[in-house]
């Protein structure tokens, strides 16, 4: 019997709405920088021509929509990007951190070689029409049309869970209308706010009634044949399929790391982690080149760090401990000393925790500042750290945690780093509980890594160091 096509909305996924985001900021900046050469040429002799265009604006600010696009790296995330507050947050840094780039390159050069006006002109702008642009943006991807209609295919500990989380997002990033699940004692039951609405039997006719666009298959267990053929028809007929694991991750950048099995890391993580040679490579200059940098930032604040240091608590004014590597390898890390002499007196490894009154006064600043972690180029240039990767921990607090935490080793899968995944989405971590987030987003990251990511990651970083966002 063939049954019609479930629904006829619009569906977009991330990636496509990634893309869509993409070109509409390219367009409004470019935009932008039309009206900032229209005002910056009103008193300039040329006035606004081809002439002034070829002859007056230099090469480079037809660049700046690409630059601005690339500011903007953290709204490409479609969780933040539904929220008006995050847009607004994340629109206001860019034009911030914009600005300390133009400044501190007016300063570096020759007088009177930079354009203030059309430079002022096109920041203005671009961060108006931006904001604008994303408004509009997120009433038309919120819009009924583009609405996914959501059904999870097992109402057990994995699908119960997922959907409690999605649920807790705001705005909800699809609908979710219900479960499917053969269990006759759920049918009917409201779990985590969504009913149970069907079996197996029942699916396709839900799927009709309900118009829904997507299923999320969340049993872990064994699947009935009755189930694979039900699920396979519908998806032939227009509805797609998306594991548990998948829009897990999709939705918030983690690894579900309670809700896979025991053989979950050779079955998939081992391959899925594996990246080409050209990554690695290029990733490795660019751990040399930031290395090489941060090695100048540490050489001229050093003075000043060390002083205060010195007056706040006395010697030594670097810390160092022995820390986990790629593969398990123990290596000594380097960082400048935020707390006290008398921390660890007893050889007990403990995690630092919010107020934690072992970090002494200035310790709290460098923390903050993260410019107690600027000692770790060093370790960066000898090849033992990366710029970004899983954040290096304690020999102790790895052993601890193995035992705690499922897949707690797979993050030794690549080298540890100054700054990470985990580190831009979560604060230090002060319980275990805190521990296995933060390792569902270093999975994450070793899994997904790649150049776009890491960028993502260090303009995140920057934007958190120049705002003091750290413990």
């Amino acid at each position: 019997m063939e049954r019609k096509q479930t629904t006829g909305k619009l569906r977009i996924r991330g990636g496509e709405r990634q893309f869509i985001l993409l070109l509409g900021d390219l367009i409004v900046s470019s935009l932008s920088v039309f009206i900032a050469l229209y005002f910056w040429a009103q008193k300039d002799w040329l006035n606004f021509s081809w002439n002034f265009l070829n002859q007056r604006a230099p090469f480079w600010f037809y660049l700046l929509p690409f630059i601005w696009s690339l500011m903007l790296i953290e709204l490409y995330d479609t969780r933040k990007a539904n929220r008006h507050s995050d847009v607004l947050r994340g629109v206001g840094t860019a034009f911030g951190f914009s600005v300390l780039i133009y400044l501190l390159i007016f300063f570096l050069s020759q007088s009177n070689s930079l354009p203030r006006r059309g430079v002022a002109v096109f920041l203005v702008s671009v961060t108006l029409l931006t904001i604008l642009w994303r408004f509009i943006s997120i009433a038309i991807f919120t819009a009924p049309v583009f609405n996914r209609r959501v059904l999870v295919i097992g109402a057990g500990r994995a699908g119960s869970t997922l959907v409690g989380m999605v649920k807790r997002i705001k705005p909800e990033p699809f609908t979710l209308v219900g479960y499917i699940d053969d269990d006759p004692k759920k049918l009917g039951m409201v779990i985590e706010e969504v009913p149970v609405i069907g079996t197996t039997e029942t699916l396709l006719s839900c799927i009709e009634q309900e118009k829904i666009t997507d299923m999320i298959f969340a049993i872990s267990g064994e699947m009935k044949p009755d189930l694979f053929r039900s699920v396979l028809l519908a998806q032939e007929e227009g509805t797609d399929l998306i594991s548990m694991p998948t829009i897990y991750e999709d939705v918030f950048g983690r690894v579900p790391i309670f809700l896979l099995q025991s053989d979950w890391i050779l079955r998939s993580f081992i391959d899925q982690a594996q990246t080409s040679g050209i990554y690695e490579v290029i990733k490795r200059l660019l751990d040399i080149l930031s290395g090489m940098i941060g090695l100048v930032f540490l050489m001229v604040l050093y003075p000043f760090v060390a002083l205060t240091i010195l007056l706040d608590d006395g010697f030594p004014i670097f810390y160092s401990q022995m820390r986990v590597g790629k593969n398990g390898k123990p290596y000594k890390i380097y960082k400048f000393r935020t707390m006290r002499k008398d921390s660890e007196s007893d050889g007990v490894a403990r995690m630092t925790t919010t107020g934690d009154s072992r970090i002494t006064r200035l310790g709290k600043f460098l923390r903050r500042s993260h410019v107690d972690e600027l000692p770790q180029v060093i370790n960066i240039l000898k090849g033992e750290n990366s710029l970004i990767g899983p954040r290096a921990e304690q020999i102790e607090l790895v052993n601890q945690f193995q035992e705690q935490i499922p897949f707690y080793r797979a993050r030794l899968y690549v080298k540890p780093g100054l700054t990470g995944w985990a580190q831009v989405n979560q604060r230090y971590a002060s319980t275990v509980e805190d521990t296995a987030v933060k390792l569902e987003y270093d999975l994450y990251y070793i899994k997904h890594r790649n150049l776009l990511l890491d960028m993502n990651i260090a303009i995140r970083t920057i934007g958190a160091v120049l705002g003091f966002r750290g413990l």
